[in-house]
């Protein structure tokens, strides 16, 4: 194989149409868009238009809410945390908190915290410093001789309107 005879497979890479270039070629004149009208016309926005019927997103009725304020948490279960030691990504002598797992690439974002799950074994004693534990985590890490610690979430609080 040599440098210059390197290329795409048959069909890899699609030509673009030209369009507008005269009535002589297949997308002249009106360029494939019809004639006349709104959507002739460039700048169209009627995505969700039905022809003046009431819209199916104002026909259906709306459920839940919404929390704009909501707080996510990474969550990590026993099992992957047991993982990551297994694989040797943890360094068991120091605490374990969500910046120890974002650079083993244990979690890949912390968001307003790291919340302990408790799904899975642990054999390793392991001291875990995270915003929120369930009661089944707490204990299954005591069971193999470590300690959870519980710190309170960092939230910001929203800006004061001045």
């Amino acid at each position: 194989m040599k440098l210059n005879q390197i290329a795409d497979n048959a069909g890899a890479r699609k030509v673009r149409t030209r369009v507008g270039r005269g009535i002589g070629c297949t997308k002249g004149k009106t360029c494939g868009r019809g004639v006349k009208g709104q959507k002739s016309r460039t700048g169209v926005a009627i995505n969700g238009f039905e022809g003046g019927q009431m819209p199916i997103y104002r026909r259906l009725p709306k459920r839940g809410f919404k929390n704009p304020n909501r707080v996510e948490y990474a969550e990590l279960t026993i099992r992957r945390l047991q993982q990551a030691i297994t694989g040797g990504k943890l360094d068991l002598a120091q605490v374990v908190n969500a910046e120890s797992l974002k650079a083993a690439g244990v979690v890949h974002h912390a968001f307003a915290g790291l919340r302990l799950i408790g799904v899975g074994e642990l054999s390793a004693k392991v001291t875990i410093e995270v915003v929120g534990a369930t009661p089944g985590a707490i204990a299954s890490v005591e069971k193999a001789g470590g300690a959870v610690t519980v710190t309170v979430p960092v939230v910001e609080a929203p800006a004061a309107k001045a």
